[in-house]
């Protein structure tokens, strides 16, 4: 039978380098505890043995887990559907191991987010999509955790990362009164109040810059032309339809992100339409899809990837203790013009939201 070979050990570098087992996890953990000669002789004879330190014990020796956490109200089955997501990850990563970080997806467990963040080993948490007053917020900031929040709109005692999301959604509001469109219609992003419901989330901002732009041109955006669904294709399909069937007939569609307007956008052709003939199309976030749709789509831009780099930047500066008071950074929107808008046709007649036609 084949002898499996021994594990390497601390002890075996120790004892063919004749030093101690300290100063082997020195010459790996605190180099600058020994001078430079003793320290690469050492590590050089643990390569020639072969010897790798124990993750675990490393860890707990240094008080540090090497990974940054993505904290997140949703599973990660429904947020990656979402390719906003994807960009913002990235833009971590990239920081993250730039800096010799791994990641840690924080997401609920068995539908618990406090069971998920008690199982989760890090050095540090950035945080999308939850308000500074949840429990779970809390939590975190009660064990001493570094901790930054993206698109919590806090300005109290946490390091914050967001965009003018009420800006944006102005923009886009504006842009579709501009054209001559009166009967509009918003796809809403859907989720627990951690993820942006409450009164100073995301989807709470982005919905006052679309009412108060169009009330201040006189034009109303009823409850019925109001449909919530999850930021993906799929989720903005199924609310476009919801709509479609109750008997709201838009010249125009403001979804709060770019998943949920190219699912608009396929639920519109399937139903025969044609966009933007009969009916225009807005979105939210400008990821790298929306350039490629067809037709390719209107959108406001958020700096998505750069969000993420801004956050952990922050988040590390926090961790470093390079922050004595919580900064909040705000980036900016812009409107970015696609051919998934245009002018309301001639012939199409605008129908009062209230007033159901037949297909």
């Amino acid at each position: 039978m084949e002898q499996v070979a021994r594990r390497v050990t601390i002890a075996d570098v120790a004892q063919r380098a004749g030093v101690s087992k300290t100063a082997v996890s020195f010459a790996f953990n605190k180099p600058d505890r020994l001078n430079v000669a003793t320290a690469s002789r050492i590590l050089g004879i643990a390569n020639e043995l072969g010897y790798r330190p124990d993750p675990v014990a490393r860890m707990l020796t240094q008080r540090r887990t090497g990974s940054i956490g993505i904290l997140t109200p949703q599973d990660l089955s429904v947020i990656f559907t979402n390719p906003f997501f994807g960009s913002f990850s990235a833009g971590i990563a990239a920081v993250s191991e730039e800096h010799g970080y791994g990641l840690h997806f924080i997401s609920p467990l068995h539908g618990s987010l406090s069971r998920a963040i008690h199982r989760a080993t890090v050095d540090g948490v950035v945080a999308i999509g939850l308000t500074d007053d949840h429990p779970e917020i809390d939590e975190i900031r009660r064990a001493g955790l570094p901790m930054v929040l993206v698109d919590s709109a806090t300005t109290g005692t946490l390091a914050s990362v967001d965009i003018d999301d009420e800006g944006g959604a102005r923009l886009a509001a504006a842009h579709v009164l501009e054209l001559g469109h009166r009967t509009i219609m918003v796809l809403a992003i859907d989720g627990p109040r951690a993820a942006g419901i409450g009164e100073h989330g995301v989807v709470q901002r982005r919905m006052r810059g679309y009412r108060e732009t169009l009330a201040e041109a006189g034009v109303e955006l009823p409850e019925a032309s109001i449909a919530v669904g999850p930021a993906s294709i799929d989720g903005g399909s199924e609310a476009f339809d919801r709509l479609w069937d109750a008997g709201q007939r838009p010249t125009a569609v403001l979804a709060m992100s770019d998943a949920m307007a190219i699912g608009a956008i396929r639920a519109i052709h399937r139903k025969g339409r044609s966009v933007p003939g009969e009916i225009s199309v807005v979105g939210f976030d400008d990821v790298d899809l929306a350039a490629s749709t067809d037709p390719p789509l209107t959108t406001v831009h958020q700096p998505v990837r750069g969000k993420g780099e801004a956050a952990v930047r922050l988040l590390l500066s926090v961790m470093e203790g390079g922050q004595t008071e919580p900064v909040h950074r705000r980036l900016e929107t812009r409107l970015v013009i696609r051919s998934s808008t245009g002018p309301v046709a001639a012939g199409i007649r605008e129908v009062p939201a209230d007033r159901p036609t037949s297909a």
